[in-house]
């Protein structure tokens, strides 16, 4: 292998690692699950406990193998789901490595387990969009495709797939015209009808592209954010006057002594929550503001500010409440993804209102 030999991002990564992340999610949430119906068995007899990590450090060696040993979108599939299963099944027992007394119920533990996922997702993220792809990544994804044909397993999609990566490739290149005439040559299968979670996953978008492109989906994403925004504007003010400045002993509002604490009582995770719930609100601010001004910037504020909320403020809900917090994320998840269907409709909206502009220039 030569040492200069650049590496070169795999157009499919992000699907895998959607796989990937799944099963990873699933596994704990399943371990987490069957642990408790059953009382917290232990595998082993007398002074042995085989923990379950070991079990996932497994099924991550058979997903390597996989990929070293065979060729093929089919394996690779096949590894970001071992893989995936293997490592949450692996990361579920983080709170027994990072203690002394091996403790599984550590409570950090689960917020440790997010900030990993959190830290995978941004990777792929930076991985994918961190620059273009170049004209030789495209070609050589589109050489992959040339994997599938000699395996008699490149569909209808894959063919229309890996013509429009020679499409993006170097015309110049010797390597793209043949590559093109061999991929127009081939007989491709037809389309497998898509799995259960293909399935589910395109209803579920389908449907949820359909309400996210009401009206009242609008209207009701407009409502929610001045309800948050207005919550943190007297969360803020109730910390600052009456903890900060203690005017609760000058007003001496006893109802708020339930309600309030000293400001010296508060811990890093309650100061660091309060100020990503602040920095979250500053962007709520900022749509409302720009709401009657530009509904894209408008929308762009919101969702930076649900993607504080996920990035941030999410980490330490999950230190003081575990997997009670599994509930608010996916509300949190469902509105950028909600959020981000009406941005892509009102850049259309621009688009097209561009276009028209321009052509009643030209007429």
């Amino acid at each position: 292998m030569k040492g200069n030999a650049p590496f070169v991002r795999n157009l499919e990564a992000i699907s895998y690692a959607e796989v990937f992340l799944v099963c990873a999610v699933s596994a704990i949430l399943t371990i987490r699950l069957f642990l408790h119906m059953t009382g917290y068995p232990q595998i082993g007899g007398g002074a042995l406990h085989i923990a379950h990590m070991l079990w996932g450090g497994l099924l991550m060696l058979v997903s390597i193998v996989m990929l070293i040993a065979f060729i093929g979108r089919r394996s690779e599939l096949w590894a970001a789901i071992l893989g995936g299963a293997g490592f949450g099944t692996f990361i579920d027992e983080v709170g027994k490595f990072v203690t002394k007394d091996n403790d599984y119920f550590f409570e950090p533990s689960v917020a440790i387990m997010y900030m990993v996922f959190i830290l995978i997702v941004i990777a792929m993220q930076m991985i994918k969009s961190g620059w273009s792809f170049t004209k030789r990544e495209y070609l050589i994804n589109a050489l992959r495709g040339l994997e599938e044909a000699a395996l008699r397993d490149l569909d209808e999609d894959e063919k229309k797939k890996v013509l429009g990566y020679l499409a993006k490739s170097d015309p110049d290149n010797p390597l793209t015209a043949p590559v093109r005439e061999l991929v127009i040559a081939t007989v491709p299968r037809p389309t497998p009808f898509p799995g259960v979670y293909t399935r589910t996953k395109r209803a579920f978008r389908g449907f949820y592209e359909r309400i996210a492109g009401s009206r009242y989906f609008r209207i009701g994403i407009t409502v929610f954010f001045l309800l948050q925004l207005f919550v943190t504007l007297g969360y803020v003010a109730v910390i600052t006057l009456f903890i900060g400045l203690g005017m609760d002993r000058v007003l001496n509002i006893h109802a708020l002594e339930n309600i309030t604490i000293n400001l010296g009582d508060l811990t890093f995770i309650d100061k660091a929550q309060i100020f990503s719930s602040t920095l979250s609100g500053v962007f709520v601010f900022l749509g409302v503001y720009y709401l009657r001004k530009s509904r894209l910037v408008s929308f762009r504020m919101f969702e930076w500010s649900v993607l504080v909320s996920i990035l941030l403020t999410y980490v330490f809900i999950f230190y003081k409440e575990q997997f009670a917090a599994l509930a608010g994320l996916l509300f949190n998840v469902l509105i950028l993804i909600g959020l981000r269907i009406m941005i892509r409709r009102e850049q259309a909206d621009a688009l097209a209102r561009e276009a028209y502009i321009n052509w009643r220039r030209l007429d």
